[in-house]
């Protein structure tokens, strides 16, 4: 049995424009281990975020194979790429994309009420984990009224709180300040570790991209090992 918890085979990417078929995947392989963080890396318009939504089952592939956690997605209807995304993976952004009229604790306790686990399960289990982010004083806050860090603190707690076994993210602390940066990707890669969550992260931060345990560049629409 294979501990990959994102398989990639072969996926290509061809947008059609004005005529026109424009490749930016072209036969890109990758897998993601539990309890592993591999950094995403490339320039602007390489298409790391096309990569991301493949694996994130947002986008369909133009060809290609998609496994996560052992099951194959590429086939899968709408529906069954809505269950597998709710209950098998995590997204974040560089926005953390709250939702401004319920508090850290409604917004990071939300995957699981759309699970249908009961509100105050919920927010138990939600609430344990903003604790452990160090945002025990800003349950009730709403997003308004939380720091930059603190709102992406609780951005990331949404994430993980459903114990997914991927976790996607798209340039997570680049709307932050340096300091803040390295505390939110610290606290972010601990959270992966300790619950054997598998991890793919694009970045444009070099620093960063070195403390993860794998870097892979897109380049001209291919993967390229660091």
């Amino acid at each position: 049995m294979t501990d990959a918890v994102l398989s990639l085979e072969n996926i290509q990417r061809v947008f059609k424009q004005g005529g026109e078929e424009i490749a930016v995947l072209r036969g890109v392989d990758l897998s993601v281990k539990r309890g592993e963080i591999v950094a995403l890396l490339g320039p602007s318009g390489s298409g790391k975020s096309t990569l991301l939504h493949i694996a994130g089952l947002l986008e369909q592939p133009s060809s290609g194979r998609i496994v996560i956690g052992g099951q194959d997605c590429s086939a899968m209807g709408d529906a069954d790429r809505t269950l597998t995304r709710r209950h098998r993976l995590g997204f974040v952004y560089q926005y953390h994309h709250l939702l401004p009229e319920f508090s850290a604790l409604e917004n990071a306790a939300m995957p699981l009420r759309v699970r249908g686990q009961g509100a105050v399960e919920a927010k138990r289990t939600a609430g344990e984990l903003l604790k452990h982010l160090g945002l025990g004083h800003r349950l009730d806050h709403r997003p308004a009224r939380l720091s930059g860090g603190e709102q992406q603190r609780v951005a990331i707690a949404r994430a993980v709180v459903g114990k997914p076994d991927l976790l996607l993210a798209d340039e997570p602390t680049g709307n932050l300040d340096e300091k803040t940066a390295e505390i939110v990707f610290g606290e972010l890669t601990t959270l992966v570790r300790t619950s054997g969550i598998g991890a793919l992260i694009a970045t444009h931060n070099l620093e960063l991209a070195k403390r993860m345990d794998r870097v892979v560049t897109l380049h001209e629409g291919r993967l390229q090992a660091a």
